[in-house]
């Protein structure tokens, strides 16, 4: 026991050296922990003043060690009871936790339950939608094929409402879209029937669909005539609502036509008594003057007529189009012009009328001819929007009535002129009726210059007979008269200056050829005449007339012409020599006749002429003459015929 307690002395002594040794190898000043652990105990220890009892190796005395034992053991106990407390809180905590843990297992453990009896319960729900979703699908497809049915064989309630007319008696847009519907259903049910004509139920739906559509017609043409009532006054523009109108009555050709009576007759009205208005109040402006304020001058007034007319049916026509251009394009031209036939029917009368009692009051020929032309170029212009009716067949008439009063009123005037034609003077000029009748024939033909001319279809044949109804008349009146002049010369100078002024008229004018060439032939009977007689007396007055007259009808079994009585050579030789002085001094050789022709060409180609003559009548001399077989010398004095010729062109000139 000693040995053991020897031992534990022994022990304590080697583990506290070791402790020494740890401490003192430690480097404790370098030890944060150690010096905040010498820091604390300082704080705890009192203060050591110098007065204190110290230990013999200057160390505090024991008591205070204790007490700081104390200090420690109750500063441990402290922290020891703070740590129990600290721990009892974290006690209570984790109970309170395991509590609730607990109360969550619980709650956990009800939701399992009520989550699998819901399992249950959703199985049993998503096997009755199933069910149900099926029935759905059944039904679906029902109503689909229910309301495509309906849709394609029938029409719904508020179509069957916008298919009915309105307080008014009109429609609206909306009655156009249920028609067209109504037609496609229609439509529909006739292709159904054809596949399964025996349907019972598809017949009915047919009956009552045509029925519907037979009302929508007659409520549609209702419509339409209400809406024409409203046309007879001006206006600009139609309502849309007849445009479709007259498309959907189109396919009711008995209907459409009808409807298109009532719009003719409604415009119509309107347009006679436009016309009416603008003949006797004038344009509604103030700016237009009534046409009847012109009716002294018949030319301006039936033009301002007609130009209305037309003016007005070229608006109808537009109007028309407009009206119509939602129809079959191949059907608007001929539906235009029959319904505008319709509407200018209704001018006819008050234009007839009125035409010609300005014609009966016109005397004057060159504006009834005028006249007569303007019909003819309204007409051209008219048949293009017209076609054939009465309007156009009342302007041929009126025509017609123009041109025959024309040549009525021409055949009485020329005749009275003409029935005043005296001798000509002392100058042989054309007198002044032949002046007063080619000037009223050049107004005539002045007045083709026209535009309204161009419509003339057969030109030629107006030109003749225009001349017929003018030109031979005079032609008989001047033979006439000249007849009555004493010299031949005299009737054939005043025959030339009369139908020179004639072809001075005329040339200036088409489709003239045949008179030009009659004249002509007339012009050069008549120079015949002045030429033959200067010739002559050329011939006579130098004793060549004889001998040219004997040469010419010489004939070689008759033997020498110079044994021929007359033709001797004395009478030659005295022939040549007066021919030769002649040249040399030509005087006497002219009729002082053609001196009063007015036509310096016509005087030239008389002088020609007569040189020409003269010529050749010398030719025929000195042919005769230069043959040695007719018994004449050869130094008989002739002049060669070129020398001849050239004298004789010198003496015209």
């Amino acid at each position: 026991m000693a040995k053991d307690a020897e031992n534990g002395s022994l022990q304590d002594s080697t583990s506290m050296k070791t402790e020494i040794d740890r401490l003192v190898n430690s480097q404790i000043q370098s030890d944060e922990n150690f010096s905040n652990g010498v820091q604390y105990l300082q704080q705890l220890l009192p203060e050591v003043s110098e007065d204190s009892e110290k230990s013999e190796f200057g160390l505090r005395p024991f008591s205070e060690e204790r007490k700081l034992r104390e200090k420690l053991r109750e500063r441990q106990l402290a922290l020891f009871d703070n740590y129990a407390e600290q721990y009892k809180e974290m006690n209570d905590q984790v109970q309170g936790f395991v509590a609730k843990l607990e109360s969550m297992n619980e709650i956990c453990n009800s939701l399992s339950n009520r989550i699998q009896s819901n399992k249950e319960r959703t199985r049993d729900l998503l096997r009755k939608t199933l069910i149900l979703q099926t029935e759905k699908k059944q039904l679906l497809a029902k109503e689909s094929y229910l309301n495509e049915f309906f849709e394609k064989y029938d029409l719904p309630e508020e179509d069957l409402k916008a298919l009915s007319a309105s307080s008014d008696g009109t429609v609206s847009e909306s009655f156009f879209k249920a028609f067209k519907k109504l037609l496609d259903v229609i439509e529909n049910v006739s292709q159904a029937l054809q596949v399964t004509p025996d349907n019972a139920a598809l017949s009915e739906i047919s009956k009552d669909l045509i029925s519907k559509r037979e009302t929508s017609y007659n409520v549609l043409f209702s419509s339409i005539e209400r809406e024409c009532r409203l046309l007879n006054v001006e206006f600009l523009e139609l309502k849309p609502i007849l445009h479709h109108s007259f498309e959907a009555l189109q396919s009711r050709e008995n209907l459409f036509q009808t409807a298109l009576t009532e719009y003719c007759n409604a415009r119509r009205g309107y347009v006679v008594h436009a016309f009416i208005d603008a003949l006797t109040k004038g344009g509604k402006s103030g700016s237009q003057r009534p046409i009847e304020q012109s009716s002294t001058e018949s030319l301006r007034y039936v033009n301002d007529m007609l130009g209305w007319i037309h003016q007005a049916l070229e608006v109808e026509k537009e109007l028309l189009i407009n009206l119509l251009k939602s129809c079959k394009t191949e059907r608007v031209t001929a539906l235009t012009k029959n319904c505008l036939a319709t509407i200018g029917e209704g001018l006819c009368q008050p234009l007839k009328l009125r035409v010609e009692q300005s014609l009966m009051r016109e005397g004057n020929c060159v504006v009834l001819y005028r006249l007569s032309s303007l019909f003819l170029f309204y007409v051209k212009n008219l048949e293009t929007i017209l076609g054939d009716c009465i309007l156009l067949k009342t302007l041929q008439d009126l025509h017609e009535l123009a041109s025959n009063m024309f040549f009525s009123t021409v055949s009485s005037t020329v005749n009275r002129i003409l029935g005043n034609m005296t001798v000509p003077d002392y100058d042989l000029l054309p007198v002044s009726a032949i002046n007063q009748t080619l000037l009223l024939l050049r107004d005539i033909l002045e007045s083709q210059n026209d535009g309204a001319f161009a419509a003339v279809i057969d030109k030629k044949d107006i030109y003749k007979k225009i001349f017929s109804h003018i030109l031979d008349p005079l032609n008989q009146s001047i033979q006439l008269v000249s007849s009555n002049l004493h010299s031949h010369l005299d009737i054939a100078v005043y025959m030339l200056n009369c139908l020179n002024a004639i072809k001075s008229v005329i040339i200036l004018y088409q489709y003239t050829d045949s008179k030009l060439e009659m004249i002509k032939a007339q012009i050069d009977a008549n120079e015949d005449v002045l030429v033959s007689e200067q010739a002559s007396m050329i011939l006579t007055n130098t004793g060549l007339i004889e001998i040219y007259r004997k040469s010419l009808a010489h004939q070689q079994n008759q033997g020498p012409l110079g044994k021929i009585q007359g033709m001797e050579v004395e009478k030659i030789l005295t022939g040549i020599g007066m021919f030769n002085a002649f040249l040399e001094k030509p005087e006497g050789f002219q009729c002082h006749q053609c001196g009063k022709i007015n036509s310096a060409r016509i005087r030239e180609s008389i002088q020609k002429r007569t040189v020409e003559n003269v010529v050749a009548a010398y030719s025929v001399i000195f042919g005769k003459i230069s043959d040695p077989e007719n018994g004449y010398p050869k130094d008989i004095g002739l002049k060669k015929i070129e020398e001849v010729k050239e004298a004789l062109e010198k003496i015209s000139n």
